[in-house]
């Protein structure tokens, strides 16, 4: 006998994040509208012989305001900046977890762990000895002991998962979260991504490369759509959203945001670099088809807009196949020419922004815009916020390699 599956629809009610804007949901989305910039010289390392000099590091961030101190003792930078948006999230959706059962809480976040402490370890065995190594280098690096940690720290028992499809993962983890709450296996998710990829070895490695920008001043290194645009900025931080079934939040009588209407994803399958134009497509195309959303129906694309001269063209090109003539009555911008790229972490910040910008009816900038590129001619909003009314907001997430996911989120009636 087949079984009829009752798919739950699933909506978002809470929003935290810690970004290059600033410490909260509501400072970063502030910082967005404002077209303020969150780019500046590399302080976390001596970065003097490296060809990168600007990033969008998070300021004035103090791990101890959002966890005891054995908690930050344990932890990386980057899982703090979970930690902290967790707590802001469940705070900004009123779930107070001493009311919850636990076993239907879970916690997924896209991210890379901490790649640099694992450089340091490995450097100290070789200086020292296998046996000086931390006692705690696993649970500090480990991808799994992010959302292990931020699980630990809340008290969630649900779905707990660590993600990485690179810079498609923030998205991703919505996106997987959004099918573990339509099948009913939690009642709530926490979902989002975490990175703190302002270090040695992603800077290092990535400007080797050739993807990161390599413009010393702030105002020009991260330029999407741009005709001189050379490559994007490293940005880090956290955003987590609260997503829960439709059912459940209105059981808890808390105020609903927006929905999360649907997910689609492709591969490339194509270059480990370069993009492949047709293949995104697909993913946004599936994920309207998913949300049951038509074409005429999107009001805003929040773009991966990454500031490379690939991959800007491939979204461009993208968009034009899916949206037709229509893709240049389409507001497109990129949070990325403000934050830089979070990585891991990308597709949850602008996927909050997204939320944002559908509960405010103000579509962020796409700043340091001069020069039009006539392969990228679609409406990028440029430099300054624009007021209109959006119900239906595309998000995109491209990842180096391939891997792409596309959200829809649409205004809750």
């Amino acid at each position: 006998m087949r079984r009829t599956l009752n798919l739950h629809r699933v909506v978002i009610t809470g929003l935290g994040a810690i970004t290059p804007l600033g410490l909260s949901a509501e400072e970063h989305w502030q910082g967005l509208i404002n077209g303020r910039s969150g780019f500046g010289p590399i302080t976390l390392f001596d970065a003097s012989n490296y060809p990168v000099s600007v990033v969008a590091e998070v300021k004035n961030f103090n791990p101890e305001k959002y966890m005891p101190l054995k908690r930050v003792d344990r932890t990386s930078r980057c899982t703090q900046f979970a930690i902290a948006a967790a707590k802001m999230a469940l705070e900004s959706a009123r779930l107070d977890m001493s009311r919850e059962k636990p076993e239907k809480v879970g916690v997924i976040i896209a991210t890379s762990g901490t790649m640099d402490k694992i450089a340091d370890e490995g450097e100290l065995i070789k200086k020292r000895g296998p046996m000086r190594v931390d006692p705690l280098a696993i649970t500090k690096t480990a991808p799994s002991m992010v959302t292990a940690q931020v699980a630990l720290e809340i008290g969630a028992k649900g779905p707990n998962t660590s993600l990485n499809s690179a810079c498609a993962s923030g998205s991703d983890a919505l996106g997987i979260a959004l099918n573990h709450l339509r099948l009913g296996h939690a009642d709530v998710i926490l979902a989002g991504g975490a990175e703190a990829n302002v270090n040695p070895i992603s800077i290092a490695s990535t400007a080797r490369v050739g993807a990161l920008s390599r413009e010393p001043d702030p105002n020009k290194a991260s330029r999407p759509f741009d005709l001189n645009r050379d490559g994007f900025v490293f940005g880090e931080g956290a955003a987590l959203l609260v997503l829960e079934t439709l059912e459940y939040a209105r059981k808890r009588n808390t105020p609903i945001i927006a929905e999360l209407a649907g997910a689609g994803w492709s591969f490339d399958a194509y270059n480990e670099t370069a993009p492949d134009a047709e293949t995104e497509a697909i993913a946004m195309s599936m994920a309207l088809q998913e949300a049951g959303v038509t074409t005429e129906e999107i009001d805003h694309i929040n773009a991966h807009g990454t500031s490379t001269q690939l991959n800007d063209i491939a979204e461009t090109k993208a968009i034009k196949m899916v949206f037709g003539e229509r893709a240049y009555k389409i507001p497109v911008s990129s949070n990325k020419s403000m934050i830089g790229h979070l990585a891991c972490a990308a597709g949850s910040v602008e996927a909050l922004a997204a939320v944002m910008t559908i509960r405010d009816g103000i579509i962020p900038p796409t700043i340091h815009y001069e020069t039009p590129d006539p392969e990228c001619d679609l409406d990028y909003v440029p430099n300054k916020a624009r007021r209109q009314p959006v119900n239906i907001c595309l998000s995109n997430s491209f990842g180096m390699g391939g891997q792409n996911c596309s959200l829809i989120i649409r205004r809750f009636p």
